[in-house]
């Protein structure tokens, strides 16, 4: 039964356009011709009457016009109308022009009536199929008084096509309950206007005075690529009302499937920033890249992949990918190929901790730059597993920077992290030793081996980030090990700009830290994450608190107190001045302590901590591991 009702309804409109093709016909001759004529050209018009069913019920059926919903006519609707009754127009005017020449109409044929048939078909048929539309608007809106008292009031927060989306589906949809009673838009052009007779009635800055001096019972961001900052500042103002908020995904999303049936809006990683992204200037970059042969460890890694992406647009020479896992290099390799056809591209499997197999890499392939991605990263992981961290992060950089020497590598940079200031864990304590493998190589033997030092990076593998994406993903909660734990933060794209900037300024033994901004309360980063996919923090998912885990701190700095910073030619990008913790004087058979007192737990604590300024590693808590939230 539901599915035969556009038939019949179909039917209906070939009735009706029978009755009005006539009618147009006999309109046209009763305009053109005076009452007193009209019986002398009577044949005429019903000639023309026959030839117009003929012709143009046809003609409407071939344009598709019988195939049609009209309730839901458009101006491509209007369009399609205009094409098929001046097609069905042009022709029934050449036939009836041609039985006119031939003396098949008599007493002849006023040839003006032609184009009134034109005109009136025009506006009787596309009328029609408009009118359907409008009956049906106007039977959605007729909601009762009683309903429409407890209908929910909505502000809409854009005036674009998705917010006058908004508007019409409320006010057709009686079943939702909702009524829009404003939009707020920062274009000055519509202010004051209307969209489907709902007003502009202010700016998105003017929120929390409309939420004070109006109704409204929900918000609603119809801005499906809104960034973070406008999110930020509606759900803010939402908040302190009390009144919820929503965000419309965009229909790409929902088409696409970035949006699951659980209405989670696709998070923009640089939506969490709560900064600007930095600026890019790629002219030294190039510079310094171009022409030359560049390799990157840990290239499968999130670091290391962006850095191979960005290395790939600026020309280089060959790019050679090192990495120990296969599967992440193969990815990265099919992903250049693909994107830089003509790039010369050389993967290679290896461990840095393999010093043979390094200095054949570097034998065979002779590059001219090295970036140095490669490490375990993980906190927990590594306390668990101090020989690991001790032999991939000190042992394996100190193999890479003895080849970069011998082999006479022109620049050395190596990725390091806040955690390595005065370390509470033992990937702290590593990466800070690398750091000091690396800048004790630049002092010894004069060469541009530099270190560049920033914080978290946002959506990087194990990171907080996808981890909290999965976590509202099955419902929440959300887990954190401490309600006051900040972090710097910093896009990967962002981080990796930064450090080739950063290499096209090093001369050598410099210690470069990125500007991160203000460090971000996780838990703040934790409500931004569910508000911006579109649902309440501790009402749709639950956040809670798991304690803090051992060797975690609750925050992290980016250089030891009281050493200077310089700026640099970048506002983005800092020199530390005289770090005096950098360096000591006998780091090589250091390093080989740390190899044999490795098993040694307690021993091995307070001999880094011995090693480097302000470590507290043996005053951490060890414990089982337990993995919650990963920091990184």
């Amino acid at each position: 039964m539901t599915s035969s009702r556009p038939h019949i309804r179909n039917r209906f409109v070939l009735i009706g356009d029978i009755a009005l093709i006539i009618v147009s016909v006999l309109g046209s001759f009763a305009l053109r011709l005076n009452v007193s004529q009209l019986p002398f050209y009577f044949p005429a018009a019903l000639i023309m009457c026959a030839v117009a069913l003929i012709v143009k019920i046809p003609v409407y059926y071939f344009f598709g016009l019988y195939r049609r919903l009209w309730i839901y006519a458009s101006t491509s609707e209007l369009r399609l109308i205009t094409v098929a009754v001046t097609t069905a127009s042009v022709l029934t005017s050449g036939i009836m022009l041609l039985f006119n020449f031939i003396g098949w109409v008599q007493p002849g044929m006023p040839r003006s009536a032609l184009g009134i048939d034109w005109l009136l078909s025009l506006v009787l048929i596309g009328g029609s199929r408009f009118a359907l539309r409008i009956l049906a608007e106007q039977s959605n809106a007729e909601r009762p008084r009683d309903a429409m008292r407890e209908a929910k009031r909505i502000l809409i927060i854009g005036a674009g096509d998705a917010g006058a989306l908004v508007a019409r589906e409320l006010q057709k949809s009686s079943q939702l309950n909702l009524i829009p009673i404003g939009f707020l838009d920062d274009d000055p052009a519509k202010q004051n206007h209307q969209i489907y007779g709902v007003s502009v009635i202010g700016k998105v800055n003017q929120l929390s005075n409309i939420l004070e001096t109006q109704h409204v019972d929900e918000v609603i961001i119809a801005i499906p690529s809104a960034p973070g900052k406008i999110i930020r500042i509606v759900n803010d103002a939402c908040r302190q009302k009390g009144i919820p908020s929503r965000t419309m995904p965009g229909i790409y999303e929902l088409i696409g499937g970035k949006v699951s049936v659980n209405r989670l809006r696709e998070v923009d990683i640089t939506d969490l920033l709560r900064r600007e992204p930095v600026r890019v200037n790629d002219e030294k970059v190039g510079h310094v890249i171009e022409g030359k042969r560049v390799l990157v460890t840990g290239a499968g890694g999130s670091i290391g992949s962006e850095l191979s992406r960005q290395i790939s647009r600026r020309n280089p020479a060959e790019l050679i990918l090192l990495g120990h896992g296969e599967n992440s290099i193969f990815e990265i390799l099919l992903e250049l190929q693909s994107n830089y056809p003509l790039l010369k591209i050389i993967p290679i499997i290896a461990d840095v901790r393999n010093a043979q197999r390094l200095d054949s890499v570097f034998k065979i392939h002779q590059p001219q730059i090295v970036f140095h991605a490669a490490a375990h990263k993980h906190v927990p992981l590594m306390e668990a597993n101090p020989v690991e961290a001790i032999t991939n992060n000190v042992i394996g950089t100190r193999n890479l920077v003895q080849a970069a020497i011998d082999h006479n590598i022109e620049r050395f940079v190596l990725i390091s992290t806040d955690k390595a200031v005065r370390p509470s864990s033992i990937y702290g304590a590593t990466k800070r030793l690398a750091e000091m493998v690396v800048l004790d190589a630049a002092r010894q033997h004069n060469r541009a081996f530099t270190v560049v030092r920033f914080g978290n990076v946002l959506g990087s593998r194990g990171s907080i980030i996808p981890i909290f994406k999965n976590q509202i993903a099955n419902g929440g909660p959300i887990t954190i090990t401490h309600p006051d734990m900040v972090r710097f933060f910093m896009t990967i794209p962002e981080a990796v700009y930064l450090v080739l900037q950063a290499s096209s300024m090093q001369n050598g033994g410099e210690v470069f830290v990125l500007n991160m901004g203000q460090p971000v309360r996780i838990v703040d980063l934790a409500e931004d994450l569910i508000k911006l996919s579109g649902l309440e923090p501790n009402k749709d998912i639950n956040i809670t608190f798991t304690g803090i885990r051992p060797g975690e701190k609750l925050a992290e700095e980016l250089w030891d107190e009281g050493t200077p910073l310089i700026q640099t030619l970048h506002p983005d990008i800092f020199r530390l001045d005289q770090d005096v913790s950098v360096l000591i004087s006998n780091l090589p058979q250091a390093i080989e302590q740390l190899s044999v007192l490795s098993t040694d737990r307690a021993a091995l604590n307070k001999f880094i901590d011995s090693l480097i300024p302000g470590s507290a590693i043996s005053e951490a808590q060890h414990s089982d591991l337990q993995l919650s939230t990963l920091d990184h």
